[in-house]
């Protein structure tokens, strides 16, 4: 007999399905994901702490699961909600299903939900805490749960996903991506000093991929934890440092926004999603909490000194108030979706910003190029001496 569950939002508004995952309780802000594949990546990205996804395509799961498409060691966010939660799976990639997946790592999810009807509540109203649960069936209570439950605002949750030790980055993209560095040529590459950047990769949430776009571009990547200090990251002297994506609110993060200030000039940095809000803070801008935010993999982006749009793949819920800007920060991207603040490049240090996800993953590989504009910061700081 199936297994009913209930997702209550702290308006009031309830909706009922099936569990499709494991049982239990979970609460956490609910947003919705537009990408039509992707799965995989979603739930494993460390940026969706604290979150209960919604994916809008609606069969998830009909290509099943495998080792090789993970974004991290597990999945990290608070529940998952489907329309319909593929039973069968088709893929020569496959290892096992979806359903088995969310079992295996205690994810609460649910099927069998208008999920259109949540979009269209979550769109005018905007991203709200919510609370999933297959064992707690009383609508008000649930929604209480839901009212009392602490969102993300104010919260650091970074702490919640770092890595507790430092590591090399060993692994290469799979034969699936774009441009893949041969092993012939890496070795050659690596035998050149000049042609080797070191890269410290600040840790705050970060997913896989972005190690591999790096270690495949010729870069030698350093792990961090995203609360160490300036001092931990410049005794590796690194040629430039990498900013992370993660989760949540930016603003608690005073630990980084601290060590990003007094690398500020020292080494070029690139930070992408959070690290892309936290190195804007450290300059002296000011965030935002979006109203529900950016998730899906079709958002154009535009290139504010070309021209030029590109599509790119996309997950905050925070966003920097381009007004507020100091004098030595300049807008480099905007968005073509309702015109926030993508990019961001310091005028008189080698650092820049962008929002999305340049590493996609799942996602389109235009916005790829800013990680060969990183690699030319660091050659041009290395052949300055």
């Amino acid at each position: 007999m199936a297994q009913v569950a209930k997702l209550a939002l702290e308006d009031g508004t309830v909706f009922s399905g099936i569990s499709c995952g494991a049982l239990g309780e979970v609460d956490g802000e609910v947003c919705f994901n537009t990408s039509m594949t992707g799965y995989q990546e979603i739930l494993t990205d460390p940026s969706y702490r604290g979150q209960i996804v919604t994916m809008t395509y609606p069969q998830i799961g009909n290509y099943g699961i495998n080792e090789e498409d993970s974004e991290s060691a597990r999945p990290h966010l608070a529940g998952f909600v489907m329309r319909e939660a593929s039973r069968r799976h088709s893929n020569f990639r496959s290892e096992g299903s979806l359903q088995d997946f969310l079992n295996r790592w205690a994810v609460v999810a649910i099927e069998g939900i208008d999920t259109r009807a949540l979009v269209r509540r979550l769109r005018p109203q905007g991203a709200m805490k919510s609370v999933l649960s297959t064992v707690d069936l009383d609508e008000e209570s649930l929604v209480a749960k839901a009212q009392a439950s602490p969102g993300l605002v104010g919260r650091d949750l970074v702490r919640e996903v770092v890595p507790d030790r430092s590591s090399e980055w060993q692994q290469p993209l799979s034969h699936w991506a774009i441009h893949p560095l041969s092993d012939d040529r890496r070795r050659s590459q690596n035998s050149d000093g000049d042609a080797s950047p070191h890269v410290v990769a600040l840790d705050f949430g970060m997913k896989w991929n972005i190690a591999r776009h790096l270690y495949n571009m010729g870069c030698r990547v350093t792990v961090l934890a995203g609360n160490a200090t300036a001092d931990e990251v410049l005794a590796l002297k690194p040629d430039g440092v990498f900013l992370s994506n993660g989760p949540g609110d930016p603003e608690p993060v005073t630990y980084a926004i601290e060590t990003i200030r007094d690398l500020l000039g020292k080494v070029p940095i690139f930070g992408i999603c959070l690290g892309h809000q936290l190195l804007s803070l450290a300059c002296g801008a000011e965030t935002f909490k979006m109203k529900f935010g950016h998730h899906g993999a079709n958002h154009p982006v535009q290139d504010l000194k070309n021209g030029r749009v590109m599509i790119t793949s996309q997950n905050h819920g925070f966003a920097i108030n381009e007004s507020t800007l100091p004098g030595s920060l300049q807008s480099t991207h905007r968005s073509l979706f309702d015109g926030s603040l993508q990019g961001i490049r310091r005028t008189d240090k080698p650092a820049f910003g962008f929002q999305g996800h340049p590493e996609a993953s799942p996602g389109p590989h235009d916005a790829a190029p800013l990680f060969d504009h990183f690699i030319k910061l660091m050659r041009e700081r290395r052949a300055e001496g």
